[in-house]
């Protein structure tokens, strides 16, 4: 009974100080992101590289406390690390196409294709990027559906970015009547256009006729604009 009293007690302490260990780790691990994230920030470090970073940290560092808290309760951390690299291995081959998502990610914040608040196409989605994480990408749809894509298939994927560029043309089309002529609608088009707020005046405004249907002559309008949070851009209708 002495001995079962004993080896309670002993497991007793151990499982206390392994849990402050633990309470311990993470307010270290939690400081430690904070501490680099602060860093990064005052060196004006890109958000999306910043987030990716701060997720690398946090895995690695909860890893380490792992291993740390089995080495306190006596358990050989050199066999579990050999253990670990074999499950790795096994799970590295069933998960292929996880590695192939964070192998991705890590290449897209290394070529940076595009970053966070730019508005994209991605994987045939578009929306406003949100985060470029270590195995997916967030976005924001025009119509606020947050949607998850995998870096894989947003790297393998063709990428718009509509960010990306100072301005964008934008093609429009304005249907005249018969009666109408078209040499004075043109001219009132590019009036209208260049009271457009986020029309450009160079490369002006292009209005020309573009084909002739039953209805009259249908014109092409092509303005260019800088980019709003939608990625469009909007004529105020007027007659």
């Amino acid at each position: 009974m002495q001995t079962i009293v004993d080896v309670a007690i002993l497991v007793g302490f151990k499982v206390v100080g392994a849990i402050v260990f633990y309470l311990v780790g993470r307010w270290l691990i939690s400081f430690a992101i904070r501490l680099v994230s602060s860093a990064l920030e005052r060196q004006k470090v890109d958000p999306t590289l910043l987030r990716y970073i701060g997720t690398v940290i946090s895995v690695t560092l909860n890893i380490i406390l792992v291993v740390a808290i089995l080495g306190y309760f006596g358990v050989e951390t050199t066999s579990f690390a050999a253990i670990l690299a074999a499950a790795g291995v096994a799970i590295g081959m069933a998960w292929s196409g996880l590695l192939a998502n964070f192998a991705a990610g890590a290449f897209m914040v290394v070529l940076r294709p595009f970053k966070v608040g730019d508005f994209v196409t991605v994987g045939g989605i578009t929306g406003t990027v949100k985060e470029v994480g270590l195995f997916v990408t967030a976005l924001n749809t025009p119509d606020n559906v947050l949607t998850i894509i995998g870096n894989n298939k947003v790297f393998s994927d063709t990428i718009q970015n509509f960010s990306a560029n100072p301005y964008r043309r934008v093609d429009l089309k304005a249907q005249l009547a018969h009666s109408v002529d078209h040499n004075e609608a043109i001219k009132l088009l590019k009036e209208r256009i260049s009271k457009v707020p986020n029309a450009i005046a160079n490369p002006a405004p292009d209005v020309e006729v573009l084909e002739f249907n039953f209805n009259g002559l249908v014109l092409a309008v092509r303005p260019s604009a800088t980019p709003i949070t939608t990625g469009r851009f909007i004529l105020t209708p007027t007659k």
